[in-house]
């Protein structure tokens, strides 16, 4: 029996997890060597290294997939990085699509100064996530960085070219550029008219907390599972600020209404802080309207853009009953982050119980309908 049962279910958030070789394998000649050097934790090669044993053991194999959502999780999980073993993972979760992102393999070209890294690193990134995702079902989700509006442009048509379904951009100022520039409008223009939707996560370039808040004179804290990689208690307190100050960058400069079919999707960054976002946007559109020419120049008010174009997942652990109930039905995902411990051993359990009062519509708006939307209905 599939984990989800009696709707459809679509997940907006799950992960590959991947191995130390997975960009140099698919990276220009020039770049393998740079791409290879990727240092994992002890932890993270006994995981491959165990998860690869499965695969010649039939008895270990079916155990695990049958046992997904309440299982091991992350580099040992079922389908964490082998794409046979992940259809037979979206079979026993039963979700009907599922978009699929990076974990950890921007790490070595994301922040790099050189463009040609960047971008052949991205390059590697798209065509690894697109031969992961030879199942239909399942949607890679392609990294472009914006720095080079040009360059951007290129990788956006080949992601497309190799079946990516959905454009994951850093949520930070377009190198020297606001990402609402009129330069990056050809990119933009591009995902509408392909029907594409844009993907901010969690990732790098997208925490604000500055360093200096880190030196408090103590040892640094164990991160969120009690490790070294992930969120600490400051850095979850600011994580939807970066994706704040895109998405009014957005609205500002005026790319809803120059490119009015686009959409987007806000992954991983939670949801309780969107219904004080939309009250902040429209407070500022009443303060500043009368003044700014800019302003006076939407076509609607800040919060009707967010709802036209934009949808949020929650995290398990919020009340996304009382944010539906708050801000409105047409804006919020179902999502599992298989195979990441934060999604929880039961996400739609966790969900359940805040929706007493919710309609049927709500529900499937949640479930399936507002990613058929933002996913212009595949």
């Amino acid at each position: 029996m599939p984990y989800a049962t009696g709707r459809v279910f679509h997940d907006a958030d799950s992960h590959v997890m991947e191995p130390a070789d997975w960009l140099a394998a698919h990276a220009d000649e020039a770049l393998k060597a740079r791409l290879g050097q990727r240092q994992t934790a002890e932890r993270i090669e006994q995981g491959v290294a165990t998860a690869r044993a499965r695969k010649g053991d039939a008895e270990a194999s079916r155990t695990a997939a049958e046992n997904l959502i309440s299982g091991p999780k992350g580099w040992v999980a079922y389908g964490a990085f082998d794409a046979e073993e992940r259809t037979r993972a979206l079979d026993e979760l039963g979700f009907s699509r599922q978009l699929v992102f990076a974990t950890s393999s921007l790490g070595p070209f994301r922040t790099s100064s050189n463009p040609d890294v960047l971008y052949g690193g991205a390059r590697a990134h798209n065509r690894a996530m697109a031969a992961f995702c030879a199942d239909e079902r399942l949607i890679g989700v392609a990294f472009v960085p914006l720095d080079d509006p040009k360059r951007a442009l290129e990788e956006a048509e080949e992601a497309i070219r190799l079946g990516c379904g959905a454009i994951w951009v850093p949520s930070t100022p377009a190198g020297e550029r606001s990402p609402g520039h009129p330069d990056l409008d050809p990119f933009w223009q591009l995902l509408a008219d392909k029907r594409i939707p844009f993907m901010l996560h969690i990732g790098p370039g997208s925490r604000v907390l500055p360093a200096e808040y880190t030196n408090n004179g103590k040892p640094r804290s164990p991160d969120l599972h009690g490790g070294g990689e992930n969120l600490r208690f400051k850095d979850f307190v600011v994580l939807p600020f970066s994706a704040q100050m895109f998405l009014a960058a957005l609205i500002y400069d005026g790319l809803f209404d120059r490119v009015p079919d686009l959409r987007g999707g806000v992954i991983e960054f939670g949801a309780a802080w969107v219904p004080g976002f939309l009250r902040q946007l429209d407070l500022g559109y009443r303060s500043f309207g009368k003044t700014d020419p800019l302003i006076k120049a939407f076509s609607m008010k800040p919060s009707d853009y967010i709802r036209k174009h934009i949808k949020f997942t929650p995290f398990p652990g919020e009340d996304a009953g009382y944010l539906i109930r708050d801000a409105g039905a047409d804006l919020f995902l179902f999502s599992s982050d298989y195979p990441h411990p934060e999604g929880t051993n039961d996400p739609i359990g966790r969900f359940e119980r805040t929706f007493e009062g919710l309609s049927e519509d709500d529900r499937e708006r949640f479930y399936s309908k507002n990613f058929e939307e933002m996913m212009g209905a595949f």
